[in-house]
């Protein structure tokens, strides 16, 4: 698993989820398509027509959108066994552009193909429907996330949902390396890179993190929620 050494693996409490569709169990079968992609490789563009969506079986990724004056808002990160690509559904093209963060491999799922096998199969149907709606779900928490709390309670809450993601996954959920940069995690959570750098320097001298470069381990749980509940 990028992003976590193997001896960072927990195995305790734990119910791990190691294939690329495990949210779509019920398509595990199916000879998808796999594709290989280099750091900084795009996926698909914001504007392009929609046609797939895509589990990831290795690496990490980002969706960015960007303003008439170029500018990148980061609107999601995706590590693997997740899926990427489910905003293009609605409106028939992607709303945003999806790179690797690192090198990985998707699977490649045709979303007219999956509607199609859906409606001759129940299980299908409710897996494809279930992820739909964890997707308007997750998209409305960012946008509270944004709207109603401080720095320390953004990061807090992004470093938690990340500890989270990585659990679920059978990874650590306190000792993990982040694949994106400070300024990348600033433009997601709606603050400047200084601010970023600044509560993560805070959180350390709190007690609450360990911090070297890129590497994260959570050594206050409990006080990164409180954080998070005092907002």
């Amino acid at each position: 698993m990028p992003g976590v050494s193997p001896q960072s693996r927990t195995l305790s409490n734990v119910s791990p989820i190691s294939h690329p569709l495990a949210d779509l169990g019920a398509f595990s079968e199916v000879a998808f398509l796999r594709r290989r992609l280099k750091r900084g490789e795009t996926v698909f563009h914001a504007g392009d027509e929609f046609r797939a969506i895509y589990a990831i079986r290795s690496g990490f990724f980002k969706t960015v959108n960007v303003d008439q004056q170029g500018h990148e808002q980061v609107t999601g990160f995706f590590m693997r066994g997740e899926l990427f690509g489910l905003d293009g559904i609605c409106a028939s093209g992607y709303d945003c552009t999806a790179s690797a963060l690192e090198d990985s491999e998707i699977v490649v799922l045709p979303f007219a193909l999956m509607q199609d096998m859906a409606r001759e199969n129940q299980a299908m149907q409710r897996e494809l429907h279930a992820v739909l709606s964890r997707e308007i779900t997750r998209g409305h928490g960012v946008m509270m996330l944004l709207g109603t709390m401080g720095a320390e309670a953004r990061l807090a809450s992004f470093l938690l949902n990340l500890a989270a993601r990585f659990a679920r996954r059978g990874y650590s959920p306190s000792d993990f390396v982040l694949r994106m940069t400070r300024g990348e995690i600033g433009s997601y959570l709606g603050l400047k890179i200084e601010t970023v750098s600044r509560t993560f320097s805070e959180f350390q001298k709190g007690g609450l993190l360990q911090v070297e470069q890129k590497r994260v381990r959570i050594v206050d749980r409990q006080g990164l929620q409180r954080v998070l509940a005092a907002s």
